[in-house]
């Protein structure tokens, strides 16, 4: 069972779509493994986007993710990383496909309401900087069987 990391960004928060965007991960299969609705901080936020330190869009972007609160999640399932990212669609919401969070819902690529982990070595690093273990939950639907081969 792979695990990944999301954020719903202060847009997603603020345009009132939390539910619609858990509803498409959860609708997929995967299960939710940690919640939590918060205001990042901003050590937090600069350890999240340390990659990008030094680039134009750096400071922009952290004021951008500290500006409202967001929701963070772990989702996992078969896939998780590569399920989530398609789903999210392309950074960019014109590229992405219709049916995608950001096809569907984001016109620009500052705004585009969620993250996704980009591989399971950033999946594990983000998921520990948000969460401590004792927040995350290992658990079983009844309907996992249905929806994972090996459940």
């Amino acid at each position: 069972m792979e695990r990944t990391f999301v954020i719903i960004k202060p847009d997603g928060v603020q345009r009132g779509l939390v539910g619609e965007i858990l509803k498409r991960y959860e609708q997929l299969g995967l299960r939710i493994a940690g919640l939590k609705f918060i205001q990042a901080s901003r050590e937090t936020a600069e350890a999240h986007y340390a990659e990008h330190k030094g680039k134009g869009f750096y400071e922009g972007l952290i004021t951008y993710i500290l500006s409202a609160p967001i929701v963070v999640a772990v989702v996992e399932g078969t896939s998780a990383v590569d399920v989530v990212r398609k789903v999210n669609g392309k950074t960019n919401p014109a590229e992405a496909e219709c049916g995608s969070i950001r096809g569907d819902f984001a016109l620009e690529r500052g705004r585009n309401l969620v993250h996704g982990s980009d591989s399971q070595e950033s999946a594990a690093r983000e998921i520990a900087l948000w969460f401590s273990e004792n927040e995350l939950i290992t658990w079983s639907r009844v309907t996992d069987p249905f929806i994972f081969e090996n459940a």
